[in-house]
Parts: structure tokens; C-alpha cells; sequence
């Protein structure tokens, strides 16, 4: 169990197909439990309990409809091991093959074509079908949604006690075999259980993603420690990290958690986090990340986040939660599920009644006519189409470092046809170089970069910072009384005390009109020069622009910055439409103009759009970005520098929505086929139960080919 204060997550077992997710949903909805959702393919049950004390009550309902609730230590000591599933369809395999063989190659003499032995090897079958799909369908019934094993319970039986009853009626007459229908009960439960099987298996490979991220999580980490005044290294597990313990790590393992270098360098793949394929060179004061793997060197680390409050845990829990999120083309499925067995329930009494009553069809071909309707029915399809591939959609979009918070995301996403971008952190990198200097006459471009240098290293001005870092190297020199002053300049003095002051356009509009330049230097109260800055646009922006545009989607720059700033941008980047000089309440105008126009998504960064993410119909933030920006978004980039993935969410959106479609489609268009053909008697039992088999596995198959498919 986890999650927030009342947020419980439980794991479940003995759920067999998605109309059990319904069921269970139903059950917990009816306790008075909110924001329930069961997720099939997980083996997981989300809801909000406000009164915690009430969970073991709300955990004896659940196995009160035939689930039962595991920790974590049991499903993973359980992991790898046959399912129960699995059992079943072994033990029931041996009795079957004979007595589908003998119904289809020997004559009614043969020794396996006797009633009784009939009996004894369907007998074993019909009992696990008891305690499979009997108790399965029972539990359903309770629940008020009852599910696909109603109809295979049900179906299976009449099959079996037909049988039961022909041999106590007609024994001994020559109509005895006409009566014998045990291969059909057999064969119905085994193969069902088959598809089942393949089900499950299937299933497993949409969550590999999650597994995968999982995966990186390390298990041991090296604790340095002092002895007598000597280091000692102890492996230690990683639960028992704590906040401030210091760790060795070498070249080639795994970063336990998140933290400071504090001695050594070393080349680290954080790939994995921030999709750059270029191992980030790193040393004494930076930061690192928890599963990123050091290439090459080796550090001593002090931890800071540990346990859940790493980034790959948080990342983690938001794909989990993520694929709990259901699209609203959801809603459809789920309904059609809910109310789908009692139609086909209807359809099978409506196909014998007309079947024997009005066309006068014997009562035995009657009966299989309507056993074939109940078994080649299939809701699970219904259930699994949508699942299954948010699952996968969600999963390769966090390998590529794009986090989103749930299927309903990733469908409002598919469907965006404007995105608005903010400039100053989200187009450009924030960090700015020099464009230009123009120095007056008898001044040096030289002496220019060296004030530059040397005073804008005291200034706190993320701006003065950049300077600095791209100067760095230039000559040093001595000034005294350096003072900053917010919001007009740094000013200072040398030693033959000439004063000079670097600054705004404030610090000079007594000497020029010219308010273009960025920076201007004065030396004794006289212009020397004057510095254009440029911001680093982000990497693959002007591509991403393009794309966005072939894709039919409009783009929109809507930024607090000055009117000329913006618009030079965006001409460079080819963006069309400019919102400049924008507060948060009139970025907030602006996009509920944008919304009512069409589906608007809204990438920003900072403190200031994070009422503009939350009100745009899907809001992208960066990993960079502020925590109430990313808690604003329902998608987070994580690879902040390129904004090449906002892109390849879109795609990803856009493919897993078409494959949801396309499952939903098959899922309709197989019982819209399938039922009338069974009801007319084109189809037996036992084809009906193979055909109902493998459909599961048609959507869930179609659902993984997500996970290659080329997006174009």
C-alpha cells in the first residue's frame, strides 16, 4: 500500500479480465470510497479513503467478492512463478486432448467415446471450471457487473448437465451419443482458460516500461564512514540510506540517490532522466540524480533525497498513478461492458426460443446454437482496448523522458490544435551571450570585455552570471569600491580613480536617447560602450515549430518580455502570432480566447504560468522548471534544453488515441459478427471458444505494437 495522506493503493489478485476491474470499481464505489480506480493490467486498486482505520473493513469487502488483497513481498516473491492460471490450464489439457480427439477422429465404438469415460475425463475439467469461472461469475453476480465468466459458466454447464441427462435418460438406446456433449464443456473451459493465459501474458508486456524504470532503482550503496580516523567502506541496502550520509560511487555503478558531489569528477549517462545521449561531466558541487550511471571517474557523494523523495521515484509514482487516468473514450467502453453480459444473455435464450419454438430446430441444436452465442462473446476485449494501450503509450513516452499524467492527457493532447509557448525559459535557455559591443572612439573592444568581466562577476543578476561565464578567461583586474545597486547597475572604481558603472538604459538616459542596447558602460559619467545580449534559443526549437505547423497545429508566443524581444524571436523561430508584455491575469485572457477558438495546450516554465498551464487544456512544463509549474502541467519534458519532445508527445499522443480507436473498433465489430453467425448456427461451441480466445489477445497484441510502431 501507498500513496498521499488518504490516497490508498492496494494490490489485488484474482482479477481475470477487465469487466473484473468494473466490478470491483462498483463494489468500492458503493462503500462511499472516491476517485476509485482499478487498473487490470497492474493488479491494482486506487481510491480515497478519508478514515484510514476504515481500511481493513474496506480490504474484508473486497475478499468478500472473491479478490484477494497482496502486499508486495508476496506478488514478488510470486513473480516469475506459474499464475493459477497457468495451473489450471495444465491440469485440464490432459482430459481434453483425448476427448476432443475422440468426438473428431474415432468412431462411437471407441473405448474414449463411452459415456462414462466421457464422464471421467470431463469430470476433473468441469470442476475447474467450477472453481474458476463458477466462482468467478458468482462473485460478479454479487457485485451488481456481471462478466464474461457468467457466460462460460453458464455455457459450460448447460453443456455438462445436457450431457449428464442424456445418459440418465436415454442409456442403453441407440440415442445416447446424439446426447453427449462432454468434448463441448471440456473444450469451452480449456480453451477459455488458453486465451486467459495468453491474456495475461500479453498484459505483461504493456507494463514493461514500468518495470524497466523500476529497474534502475539500485538495491546496495557503498556508506563511507570514519573508524579511528580512517575511512571505512560498508555495503549497505538502500533503504537504509539516510539524508546526509556520504557514498562512494565508481565507475560503473549505478547512483543510489539523489545528492552533491562533494570530491572526485566524473562522466555520468542521465539519459535516462534527461534523454541527452552525452554523458554530463561532472565535480565538486554539483548535483546528481538517483539511477544515472557514472561512465567514467569516480565521487563521493552526500545525500539529500532518499526513499520516495528521489526524482526516479517520483517519476515512478507518476507513471503509476498515470496509467490509473482514464480517457474519457474510455467511458463508452466501460458502459457497453457493464451491461454486455445480460444482452448476450438475452440474445443466447432468444436465439434457443426461436430457434426451437419457431423454426422447429431439434432441442439439441438449439441448445448449442445458444451455448455458442454465450461463449463466443467477448466484453474483455472492450475493457482491455483502452487500457492496454495507455499503458504502452504512457510507457514510451517516459523513456523517452516525457512524463504524462494519464490517459485522459494523453487524449485531450492527441487532439490540441494550438500550442502556446512562454519565451524566457521555454523558447530560450534563460542563459544569454554576447551579440554585439560597440565601443566609442578611443576605447577598446578588449577593455570592454575586461570591465564586463571583472564587475559583473559582483553582480547577483542571472544575466551578469552568463557574462561572466562566457568572458571567463579574460584579464583580471583591481577596482575598488565596487557596489551593486538593484535594478540600476554595478559601479566601481580603479586605482588612478576613474569611476565606471555598468548598467541599464537608467544609468545612461541623461547621455543618449538610444534605449536599444542591453548593457552600457560609463567612465567618468561618459559613455564608453555600449553590449547587445541574445537568449540562447532552446536546442531543435525552430524544427519543432515546423512540425507542429505540417501537423496542422497552431503556434502562439505569449510572454511577459518586451514587444521588439518577442518579435524578434519570433520571427526567427517562425512563429506567427505574438502575445507580448503579458501579466499572469492577461496570459490568463489570452488562453481562454485561445480555448474557445480550439484545444489549447500551453508550455511554460516559471511561477508566473502556472495558472496559465493549469487553464489551458493540457499544460506542458519542464523539469526544470518550479514545482508549482510542474504540478500545474499534465506533462512534464524532462530533457529541458530540447524541446524536440514536445513534439514527440504529440505523436505519441496522437498513435496511442488512433490504437485505442482501433482496438474499440475490433472489440465492437467481433461481437457485432460474431454473435449473429453463432446464433444462426455457423458456429460450434468449441470454434466459438477458440475464436473468443485469441480476440483478447488481437487488442492487446495491436496495443504493444505501440510500443515499435514508427510515428510519422
Amino acid at each position: 500500500m501507498a500513496g498521499e495522506p488518504n490516497h490508498i493503493t492496494l494490490l489485488i489478485e484474482g482479477m481475470d479480465c477487465a469487466n473484473c476491474a468494473v466490478g470491483i470499481t462498483k463494489d468500492l464505489q458503493k462503500r462511499g470510497l472516491e476517485e476509485v480506480n482499478v487498473n487490470f493490467a497492474t493488479g491494482e486498486a486506487s481510491f480515497i479513503l478519508e478514515d484510514k482505520s476504515k481500511l481493513p473493513e474496506v480490504i474484508e469487502g473486497i475478499h468478500s467478492i472473491g479478490y484477494k488483497v497482496v502486499d508486495s513481498k508476496t506478488r514478488a516473491d510470486n513473480e516469475g512463478k506459474l499464475s493459477t492460471i497457468e495451473k489450471y490450464f495444465y491440469f485440464t489439457l490432459p482430459f481434453t486432448i483425448p476427448l476432443f480427439l475422440s468426438h473428431m477422429i474415432f468412431s462411437h465404438d471407441f473405448i474414449l467415446n463411452h459415456p462414462v469415460v466421457q464422464l471421467i475425463l470431463c469430470l476433473p475439467v468441469f470442476v475447474i471450471g467450477i472453481i474458476q469461472f463458477g466462482k468467478s461469475a458468482w462473485n460478479s453476480l454479487k457485485t451488481g457487473v456481471p462478466n464474461m465468466d457468467v457466460l462460460i459458466f453458464i455455457g459450460s454447464s448447460s453443456a455438462f448437465i445436457y450431457s449428464v441427462a442424456g445418459m440418465y435418460m436415454y442409456w442403453g438406446t441407440g440415442k445416447l451419443h446424439d446426447f453427449m456433449f462432454f468434448e463441448t464443456t471440456a473444450t469451452i473451459i480449456t480453451l477459455v482458460l488458453l486465451g486467459n493465459v495468453f491474456e495475461h501474458r500479453s498484459v505483461k508486456q504493456t507494463t514493461t516500461a514500468l518495470k524497466e524504470l523500476t529497474a534502475i532503482q539500485v538495491s546496495k550503496a557503498k556508506l563511507v564512514s570514519l573508524q579511528l580516523g580512517k575511512e571505512i567502506i560498508t555495503e549497505i541496502n538502500y533503504s537504509d540510506i539516510h539524508v546526509g550520509a556520504v557514498l562512494q560511487v565508481n565507475t560503473g555503478d549505478k547512483i543510489p540517490v539523489d545528492g552533491e558531489i562533494i570530491s572526485g569528477d566524473a562522466g555520468i549517462d542521465e539519459s535516462m532522466i534527461t534523454g541527452e545521449s552525452l554523458a554530463a561531466e561532472k565535480s565538486s558541487g554539483d548535483k546528481v540524480i538517483g539511477g544515472t550511471i557514472i561512465i567514467h571517474g569516480h565521487i563521493k557523494m552526500r545525500a539529500e533525497n532518499v526513499g520516495d523523495e528521489t526524482i526516479l521515484a517520483k517519476i515512478i509514482e507518476l507513471v503509476k498513478k498515470a496509467q490509473f487516468s482514464k480517457p474519457s473514450i474510455q467511458k463508452l467502453g466501460d458502459k457497453i461492458s457493464a451491461i454486455f453480459v445480460p444482452v448476450v444473455l438475452g440474445i443466447a435464450i432468444l436465439t434457443f426460443v426461436i430457434s426451437f419454438f419457431i423454426f422447429h430446430i431439434t432441442f439439441r441444436d438449439a441448445m448449442m446454437h445458444s451455448i455458442a452465442v454465450m461463449v463466443i462473446s467477448c466484453p474483455c476485449a472492450m475493457g482491455l482496448a483502452t487500457p492496454t494501450a495507455v499503458m504502452v503509450g504512457i510507457g514510451r513516452a517516459a523513456k523517452k523522458g516525457i512524463l504524462i499524467k494519464g490517459g485522459n492527457t494523453l487524449e485531450e493532447f492527441a487532439k490540441i490544435k494550438t500550442v502556446v509557448f512562454d519565451k524566457t525559459g521555454t523558447l530560450t535557455t534563460g542563459e544569454f551571450r554576447i551579440s554585439n559591443i560597440q565601443v566609442m572612439s578611443g576605447f577598446k573592444i578588449d577593455e570592454a570585455r575586461e570591465l564586463l568581466f571583472n564587475l559583473e562577476q559582483f553582480s547577483s543578476h542571472p544575466i551578469a552570471r552568463s557574462i561572466t561565464a562566457e568572458l571567463k578567461g579574460s584579464a583580471i583586474k583591481k577596482f575598488n569600491n565596487i557596489h551593486e545597486e538593484k535594478g540600476i547597475g554595478v559601479s566601481a572604481s580603479d586605482e588612478l580613480n576613474n569611476k565606471y558603472l555598468i548598467g541599464s538604459y537608467k544609468i545612461a538616459k541623461h547621455l543618449t536617447k538610444d534605449n536599444a542596447h542591453n548593457i552600457y558602460i560609463l567612465k567618468n559619467d561618459q559613455l564608453i560602450a555600449t553590449v547587445d545580449l541574445e537568449d540562447k534559443t532552446k536546442e531543435n526549437i525552430k524544427e519543432t515549430i515546423d512540425k507542429l505547423h505540417n501537423s496542422g497545429i497552431k503556434t502562439v508566443m505569449l510572454s511577459g518580455d518586451s514587444d521588439r524581444k518577442c518579435r524578434v524571436l519570433a520571427e526567427k523561430i517562425n512563429i506567427k502570432d505574438v502575445y507580448s508584455e503579458q501579466l499572469p491575469q492577461q496570459k490568463l485572457s489570452v488562453l481562454e480566447e485561445l480555448n474557445k477558438e480550439a484545444s489549447t495546450a500551453m508550455v511554460g516554465d516559471g511561477v508566473n504560468d502556472a495558472p496559465a498551464l493549469a487553464k489551458a487544456t493540457v499544460g506542458v512544463s519542464l523539469s526544470n522548471a518550479t514545482q508549482v509549474a510542474i504540478q500545474s502541467a499534465q506533462i512534464v519534458l524532462l530533457k529541458n534544453n530540447d524541446l524536440s519532445h514536445l513534439y514527440d508527445a504529440y505523436l505519441i499522443s496522437k498513435h496511442t488515441l488512433i490504437t485505442i480507436k482501433q482496438n474499440l473498433f475490433w472489440a465492437f465489430f467481433y461481437n457485432v459478427i460474431a454473435i449473429p453467425v453463432a446464433a444462426l448456427g455457423f458456429l460450434s461451441p468449441t470454434m466459438g471458444a477458440l475464436i473468443m480466445a485469441f480476440s483478447d489477445v488481437i487488442v492487446i497484441g495491436n496495443s504493444i505494437r505501440l510500443k515499435t510502431k514508427k510515428l510519422i
